[in-house]
């Protein structure tokens, strides 16, 4: 395996998609699809295999290629159009030429409503495909369960209902259908039909699955229970219908996506051709950019360029004449028309291919990383340094937070991060010992104190970031905290509330909303987080260390030994106080076993007393 390869398959992301290998001539020899692209992929590495064809499959792999997508009905179209495109080697399970199945809706005056494998009518509509034929099966079964359509062939149209050419059918007795063929129900009221027909069918489902759900809850009401059973498979079959599939429709044919994407110093295109509503090919460029002088017009009309030479035969073969675009070329292209669609399945694919546009940037950085880790944190520490608006890289952070339940055990917590990374060794927590009752600034100044100055006395680095978990309270606690002891203005201090992620500044009322998709706020909700859990941990053995100490500890006669004796034998203090006095006398003696009994019962007894008095 080749250091490339190797590199390509760590940088797979958890997503679903669609996965080619090919071999050293750079022949597709496998198309495969995935719930998730990096377990699946890894899958044929990490292993010996039983199969003999798939150990030649990965002797022969030299290269892959990917594609993301947003679901695994997605990746199962495209990985079926891909295989009858390239017809892979070792695909001989899918190599036939089976198609999925479509519903039509016919161009006829009644329009009919059916089932097809083959979408090349002129003047239907097709809707599809769908992978699972039971799934178009059962929605053309529900629906004509809603609506009276027709299910003949005959041919309907003015001239035969004027001729009484057509006798009503048994469909038209049992109340199926309305008569189309002599014209009994008006073609309007038909269309209305047709129209809410082809609004479900485009992945409005919400009205049928609300309908469906009604009678499945009707008919459990009346305990017609296998009959809701049947009602509840069809509504759970149409969930799969909502997921559109990234083989939109045929009518989408021979047209090009082109997907930008656009950085400070680089950008990345993704281009996407179709053939007959299938995803045939698939291409990411990128541009490093020497200037920010050039647009993102000029840097689409570079790819379109790039595109059109590189699949000068596909133009030739296809005729291609339509691209989609997110950003229109500043150059107009012979015979090609560029548009930016606002809804609908070129939306869907434009939609698909910013997010391969996304993930090949993804890649990019992540094998950047690997190559050279530090370069991360450079980045990360350079980010926060400009969004906190200091004078140094923070490599050194803090932070602090309190823990209290109504002013018991008052503790607190001080988590280290260093290179944006936890250092857990220097974790510190603290026992709250000059605050009484529930004052969180008070307890924020004392341990803060406490804190720099040990690390004063200490001769220890100070960190270049504070940050403490709270509003502007807190953070006007921590800077009175450091001026009282002469540190005033060597660190930067900020606090983050809890409700809105908002970052506070000393002496700025308002808080910086950073956005949530920054490096800054992860790292600083990280070490908000941290700070929490250390915090709570630490809170929950000090009450439970108290609660242990108040209960047995203040017993006459009942020393560590005793008490470690009668917590290892009953594993807690509810089973001690539930056990009988004879069952204490086995273990501790007569003495204290009734010295124990008494003086827990008589403290069950009052905490009874005051509880009636409240």
């Amino acid at each position: 395996m080749t250091d490339d390869l190797k590199l390509k398959l760590s940088l797979l992301p958890d997503e679903p998609g669609v996965y080619r290998y090919r071999n050293r001539e750079g022949t597709i020899i496998y198309v495969g699809k995935a719930k998730n692209l990096k377990r699946r992929v890894n899958s044929y590495f990490n292993r010996e295999h039983a199969s003999l064809r798939t150990t030649m499959l990965v002797r022969n792999i030299a290269d892959l290629e990917y594609t993301v997508v947003n679901t695994e009905e997605e990746a199962l179209d495209l990985e079926n159009a891909l295989i009858k495109e390239f017809q892979p080697r070792y695909n001989v399970l899918l190599k036939d030429d089976k198609s999925y199945p479509w519903i039509c809706i016919s161009g006829d005056l009644y329009p009919r409503v059916y089932i097809t494998r083959e979408a090349r009518a002129k003047g239907d509509r097709f809707y599809g495909p769908y992978p699972k034929a039971e799934v178009a099966k059962i929605l053309i079964d529900t629906i004509r369960q809603i609506y009276p359509l027709r299910t003949c062939r005959l041919h309907v149209s003015r001239e035969t209902i004027d001729s009484g050419k057509h006798r009503l059918c048994l469909q038209y007795h049992i109340h199926r259908c309305e008569g189309c063929c002599q014209g009994l129900v008006s073609a309007e009221r038909y269309g209305e039909y047709i129209s809410e027909i082809r609004q479900i069918l485009n992945g409005d489902t919400h009205q049928l699955m609300d309908l469906l759900m009604e009678q499945m809850q009707q008919l459990a009401a009346e305990l017609r229970f296998e009959e809701a059973e049947v009602i509840k498979h069809r509504y759970k079959l149409l969930e799969h219908v909502r997921r559109r599939s990234v083989i939109v429709s045929p009518s989408i044919h021979n047209i090009d996506v082109f997907g930008l994407l656009r950085d400070d110093d680089a950008a990345w295109v993704n281009f996407m051709h179709m053939r007959g509503g299938a995803v045939v090919q698939s291409l990411t460029l990128e541009y490093r950019l020497s200037t920010r002088d050039e647009t993102d017009a000029e840097i689409m009309s570079m790819a379109i360029a790039e595109v059109h030479q590189r699949f000068a035969e596909t133009y030739r073969r296809d005729r291609v004449t339509e691209a989609v675009v997110n950003v229109l070329p500043d150059v107009e292209f012979n015979g090609l028309t560029c548009s930016i669609p606002q809804r609908g399945d070129k939306k869907h694919l434009l939609d698909i291919a910013v997010k391969n546009a996304v993930q090949k940037r993804t890649d990019r950085l992540r094998a950047m990383e690997k190559l050279n880790p530090e370069q991360r944190v450079t980045r990360t520490l350079t980010t926060m340094q400009r969004d906190l608006r200091m004078t140094a890289l923070p490599r050194h952070v803090e932070c602090f937070d309190n823990s209290n339940i109504s002013g018991s055990s008052p503790v607190a917590s001080c988590v280290v991060f260093r290179n944006a990374k936890p250092s857990k060794k220097e974790y510190r927590h603290f026992n709250i010992k000059t605050v009484e009752g529930t004052d969180d600034f008070a307890s924020m100044r004392e341990v803060i104190t406490r804190r720099y100055s040990r690390l004063v006395q200490e001769g220890q680095e100070l960190p270049q970031l504070l940050i403490v978990d709270g509003g502007k309270g807190q953070v006007t606690s921590a800077i009175e905290a450091l001026d009282s002891i002469g540190l005033g203005g060597q660190m930067t201090v900020v606090g983050i509330a809890k409700r809105l992620n908002e970052v506070y500044f000393p002496g700025d009322s308002v808080p910086l909303f950073i956005d949530k998709n920054s490096e800054t706020l992860h790292v600083i909700q990280r070490l908000r987080d941290e700070a929490h859990r250390f915090a709570i941990t630490f809170h929950r053995k000090q009450r439970s260390k108290g609660q242990v100490h108040s209960a047995l500890d203040e017993v006459a006669g009942i020393g560590p030994k005793t008490r470690t004796l009668l917590l290892k034998h009953f594993k807690s203090l509810k089973r001690i106080r539930e056990a009988s006095e004879q069952e204490l006398s086995s273990l501790v003696g007569p003495a204290k076993a009734r010295s124990l009994y008494e003086s827990l019962h008589s403290d069950a007894a009052a905490q009874t007393t005051m509880d009636d008095n409240n």
